[in-house]
């Protein structure tokens, strides 16, 4: 079996238009969420998202391109471009393209173009409806697009888990490279989903949080939470095996050590509320990583900042870890800054747990002043900590009963 590691990162969050602007503002306990300013709000409940700050499409890809190509999709350009070119740009990775592949989902895909669609068949008939509807609406288009842009001829698959989509992208790439199927993928998720469709359903399914006040929005593990907060971006890692990875002299992040993915076969919106399975999942990643029982260890939580998935994720961490160690370890949530960007969040938090593996930074948890006592782990409240890191995990719970995590190791091999 081959070792996997990540050796480049590309990211488009609430935080910043790619990954080392991310990553600062991370660290700092930015908050990324504010009022919603891509539509006129009125109508509903809730006001507040991650948005993207000054993104212009036409900053990153040529305008031809924009018609062919949904906005979640973009945003899987967007990053790809970053994290290939971290990674030293195609001829230095130096992997041929029937080799390379591209494992990018997203939870919701076109919502944005399939809304468009239907409101233009409803008033002006079948005749007007784009050409390009089909091909921007599917979920596999964000890993074509990436695959055609830089030719990657391996296996090319979008993962589709609803939130858990990117972590599980990452998971099964580094599956498949372990496996020999592949000598390079890049991996992670991508979401646009900030639309008043998609807003209204998650309001009527009793998702998301009501408050108006972002510093009040988006609490994981607070006695206060309500409901998370919808974020939009994009977080793609390049993976390559190690061996090549160390010839070329490649700057390693994280080597992707363990990889554990369950289903609650429960609900189709609220997690098992025992965790068994979840705690299953993060019990397989850390036993394929060799990490189990270790004390030097950072989660980057799922984290929503909804009343069932926090308290069920700190029953899941002392399950898999036993509850002596899982008080031990660091734990934080980064939608606390940048909200719940749904299928590009596996992606994004993966970085982030790569990141502070690298550096020993751990991004704080903001807005946790009022622990739950349900939540009783430590979730670094208020302030990142520098910590002495052997290994990280990271997390991510979808509807559906899908459970993912990702287990890593520091980069040096």
């Amino acid at each position: 079996m081959n070792r996997v590691v990540i050796t480049g990162i590309g990211a488009l969050t609430p935080l910043g238009n790619d990954a080392p602007t991310t990553w600062k503002n991370a660290v700092a306990g930015t908050l990324g969420i504010g009022p919603i300013t891509r539509f006129d709000d009125a109508d509903l409940k809730t006001h507040v998202a991650g948005e993207l700050k000054d993104f212009d499409p036409l900053d990153y890809l040529e305008r031809s391109l924009l018609r062919k190509a949904d906005l979640f999709a973009q945003y899987a350009m967007v990053a790809a471009d970053e994290a290939i070119a971290d990674a030293g740009g195609l001829k230095a990775i130096g992997v041929g393209p029937e080799r390379f592949g591209a494992y990018v989902g997203s939870g919701t895909g076109g919502i944005n173009t399939f809304y468009d669609n239907v409101v233009t068949i409803h008033e002006r008939g079948p005749s007007r409806v784009s050409p390009h509807f089909i091909t921007n609406m599917i979920i596999n288009m964000a890993a074509a697009h990436v695959a055609m842009r830089f030719d990657l001829q391996g296996p090319c698959l979008p993962i589709v888990t609803a939130c858990a989509t990117g972590t599980n992208a990452i998971g099964e790439a580094f599956r498949a490279i372990s496996a020999g199927q592949a000598d390079a993928i890049i991996a992670g998720g991508a979401e646009a989903a900030l639309h008043p469709l998609t807003f209204a359903g998650f309001i009527n399914c009793q998702a998301l949080a009501l408050a108006d006040d972002p510093t009040q929005a988006s609490l994981p593990f607070d006695e206060r939470r309500t409901g998370f907060v919808i974020g939009e971006g994009a977080g793609l890692v390049v993976l390559e095996r190690a061996d090549r990875a160390q010839a070329r002299g490649a700057h390693i992040y994280a080597e992707v050590a363990g990889y554990g993915t369950t289903c609650d076969a429960y609900h189709l919106t609220a997690p098992n509320p025992e965790a068994t399975t979840a705690g299953r999942a993060v019990a397989l990643a850390l036993d394929e990583a060799g990490l189990a029982g270790e004390e030097q260890l950072y989660i980057n939580a799922h984290g929503t900042g909804t009343p069932l998935n926090d308290a069920m994720e700190t029953k899941a961490f002392k399950l898999a870890l036993g509850d002596q160690l899982a008080h031990k370890v660091l734990i934080s949530s980064t939608k606390s800054m940048m909200g719940h960007t749904l299928g590009a969040a596996g992606g994004i938090e993966a970085i982030m747990a790569a990141k502070a593996l690298e550096t020993g930074d751990v991004p704080p948890t903001i807005g946790l002043s009022d622990p739950d006592p349900e939540c009783d782990l430590d979730y670094v409240p208020g302030q990142a900590r520098h910590a002495d890191l052997v290994g990280a995990l990271s997390t991510s719970f979808g509807f559906g009963g899908h459970n993912a995590c990702l287990a890593l190791r520091k980069g040096a091999l």
